[in-house]
């Protein structure tokens, strides 16, 4: 992908879209869809109207009783935990037991403004759950990844907020849990712009502004002076809906006109341009967040601490030091 590719292409949707109006029109019956956290704000818009559309989903959950409480039957919830590559591995290789073929992904689940907090071996959970936990599971999906599918990793204007830092990507010195909820959100990004090279169509998406359980570590007062609340508990004006928030995802994984134009960062329900300003409420997209050599060595820092590479024809060390072929 080259920067000459991030302009807007004149989609005919705009902020103001929902998930159902991007979908109007699109039958996805056959198809399979999956959505993590899928139960909970934009992302359970997202699986509401993909079911809608035809589509069979599945929703991978931390917390599978309160997914299945949410959605109500109408998707099949697995349990997976993200900041657990033993919890992927299982649910990947229950999946590809079942022979099914998946047609879109949605790499939507995530944590904002975390305290300092370790996963096992060691990780900074932001960069772990957000990004290390879906380039695990998309790695070892890619058996079950049919010609043609869609990969959509929801980043977000957070990337304004930090680069990737080549040395010190788990803070182990002075942790900001801004930097590293943005640093996470610029990785999101640098994942889709690398793995469309290696042959599946991805695509970078920031949903918008929209308030959700993803702010529930940010105290009322904090989000007020941010200017994400009125006093009166009101969302700001410039705020999404949930289905608003969901429309840009939906919009990556199904939109025809974006055949052409694989690794770009989509807002706003088309390709976002290159930003201009400091003002994440304006958005666009920062040029660390879709340089292709940024993505590479993202992507070969994201094997080395995984151990998985299924997209390449090298061989990989697994995290317990065995060999295996990728």
């Amino acid at each position: 992908m080259t920067m000459t590719q991030q302009h807007r292409i004149g989609s005919g949707f705009g902020a103001h879209s929902t998930a159902a109006d991007v979908l109007d029109g699109i039958d996805l019956t056959g198809r399979t869809v999956l959505i993590t956290g899928g139960y909970s704000g934009l992302g359970k818009a997202a699986t509401e109207a993909m079911v809608r559309a035809g589509a069979e989903v599945v929703v991978p959950a931390r917390r599978p009783q309160a997914a299945r409480n949410a959605l109500r039957d109408t998707a099949e919830v697995v349990e997976l935990d993200l900041a657990d590559l033993d919890s992927i591995r299982i649910f990947a290789e229950r999946f590809l037991d079942t022979g099914r073929a998946i047609d879109i992904v949605i790499a939507n689940a995530g944590v904002m403004a975390y305290p300092r907090e370790r996963i096992v071996p060691g990780w900074e959970a932001h960069f772990a759950i957000n990004h290390l936990g879906h380039f695990a599971l998309v790695n070892q999906l890619q058996p079950a990844l049919r010609p043609g599918a869609r990969v959509v990793s929801v980043a977000s204007s957070g990337h304004f907020l930090s680069d990737i830092r080549w040395d010190d990507p788990h803070f182990d010195h002075d942790y900001d849990p801004w930097q590293a909820y943005g640093q996470s959100k610029t990785a999101n990004a640098l994942f889709a712009t690398h793995l469309d090279t290696l042959g599946v169509r991805a695509f970078a998406v920031h949903p918008g502004s929209i308030l959700t359980p993803l702010q529930r570590n940010i105290p009322r007062a904090q989000q007020i002076a941010q200017g994400w609340i009125t006093e009166d508990g009101r969302h700001a004006d410039g705020f999404k809906t949930p289905a608003q928030g969901a429309a840009t995802a939906i919009w990556a994984a199904t939109a025809p006109q974006l055949d052409a134009y694989g690794g770009v960062y989509c807002q706003d329900c088309d390709v976002a341009e290159p930003a201009t300003t400091e003002d994440m409420l304006v958005g666009g997209v920062k040029p660390w967040a879709v340089d292709p050599d940024a993505a590479a060595r993202l992507w070969a820092m994201s094997r080395e601490f995984t151990g998985l590479d299924s997209f390449s024809t090298d061989r990989v060390s697994s995290p317990d030091g065995d060999s295996d072929a990728a």
